[in-house]
């Protein structure tokens, strides 16, 4: 138990002194670039949770709290995640990649009880992290001068969540559950535009602080068939946003000093908003079709609502969007101990989302294919299974229509799942 919780805090300590969480440009919008699931095993298969009941005792699904139904060990998740975006725009053909490296993932999840099972756990949730700068020049008409004009748009800051869930087996086919939702953090957006011929520059500021909940309801059934095949469906609901967003808006005129501290800074104009609604209701269902210990395959269809928003001083709004997926797992076999990757879980997926984001009256949806396995330690069972998670996803999103930025991005995700029973009571010293 030292050696997994030395290995544990060593692969969160990289990750931490490394966290630089990144995203595109269409982060700057509302609460940033929201991330779906960093749960390396779920995100290598499109995505699919809500009908993801795992065969074996060692893992913990956060997003479908009753689907937990085979956990009986205690098991500790620690994972990171590696983002390279490549954004293009036809606007002044415009390239730029951007990287990050980041903890995405630490979980602790067991079983209380034959029917109860507890988990928590940590995800960042949002965030943002730009900086774009923008010029043109103009001729004025009397003087003949050259005038140049730039805007600089930058933004910071993250919103993290922590989620604690139960799990309650009502019959062997049926299931419930209950997530809650912790969120915090601060984030930023500014503005700055600044002529050649002034001194002062003009800044549009947004800064946020975050403390709120929600809660998320969860159910499954699954059938299962006397050759070994079961059928899973699954449905989730989120709810609920108590706690608070404070908004403050600032407009002001200021020049720099040395960096990037400010001089003679007025204040022209300044809001302070509160908002209960910026976390939207979402839903779920899924379905999945499997043979046990061997092969899943499901797909789903999450909703999510769309809600209104202030970005610089302007009141902007979320369309409802939705996002489609499919995908599974395959495992050769698990008693092969002659081969070692036929014990190796290999994972699959895709998914598309329809954004709930609209600029120039085009929606910036996302696409992308997936992949992953599970390496098993090489002494680890299939009754006390610990190992190495590896997923990747190739997609895109956006487009280059209306100046716009496509994006994309080769994401790589590994993380670390110890298994062992933790709490177990011994019947004999």
């Amino acid at each position: 138990m030292k050696r997994i919780f030395v290995v544990s805090s060593l692969v969160a300590g990289y990750f931490l002194n490394a966290q630089s969480i990144g995203n595109s440009p269409y982060g700057a919008y509302g609460i940033g670039d929201v991330k779906y699931d960093n749960t390396v095993d779920i995100s290598s298969m499109g995505g699919i949770s809500t009908a993801y009941i795992w065969d074996f005792n060692n893992n913990f699904n956060f997003r479908n709290p009753a689907a937990n139904t085979n956990l009986e060990l205690t098991t500790l998740k620690v994972e990171g995640s590696n983002e390279n975006n490549y954004f293009k725009s036809d606007f002044n053909n415009v390239k730029v990649d951007k990287h990050s490296t980041y903890l995405s993932n630490i979980a602790i999840a067991f079983p209380i009880s034959r029917k109860v099972k507890f988990g928590m756990g940590y995800q960042p949730f949002s965030s943002k992290s730009y900086d774009i700068l923008t010029s043109s020049e103009s001729t004025d008409a009397v003087t003949g001068e050259v005038l140049r004009e730039a805007h600089r748009f930058h933004g910071e800051g993250t919103l993290n969540t922590v989620q604690a869930a139960f799990s309650y087996q009502v019959t062997p086919s049926f299931a419930l559950g209950l997530r809650s939702n912790f969120y915090f953090g601060k984030l930023y957006d500014i503005e700055e535009v600044s002529f050649s011929n002034a001194e002062l520059v003009s800044g549009y500021s947004n800064s946020y602080r975050i403390h709120a909940f929600n809660f998320t309801l969860g159910s499954t059934y699954q059938k299962k068939f006397a050759n070994d095949r079961k059928l899973t469906l699954g449905a989730t609901y989120t709810f609920g946003n108590a706690g608070q967003m404070k908004n403050v808006y600032t407009n002001s005129t200021y020049y720099y000093l040395l960096g990037e501290n400010k001089g003679g800074e007025t204040i022209i104009d300044q809001q302070t908003n509160f908002d209960k609604k910026f976390l939207p209701q979402e839903a779920s269902l899924g379905l999945g079709y499997g043979h046990e210990t061997k092969w899943f395959f499901g797909g789903q269809v999450d909703y999510k609502k769309g809600e209104n928003f202030n970005f610089l001083g302007q009141n902007l709004a979320y369309q409802d969007s939705y996002r489609y997926s499919v995908g599974g797992w395959y495992l050769p076999n698990y008693n092969n101990f002659r081969s070692y990757f036929s014990r190796v879980i290999y994972r699959y997926g895709a998914y598309y989302e329809k954004g709930n984001l609209q600029l120039s009256g085009t929606n910036i949806n996302k696409f992308a294919l997936t992949a992953g396995v599970t390496l098993p330690f090489e002494k680890s069972t299939i009754n006390r299974m610990n190992s190495v998670d590896i997923g990747l996803e190739l997609g895109k999103r956006g487009t280059l229509e209306n100046n716009l930025i496509r994006q994309n991005f080769i994401n790589l995700r590994i993380g670390i799942n110890f298994a062992d029973k933790w709490f177990a009571k011994r019947l004999y010293n």
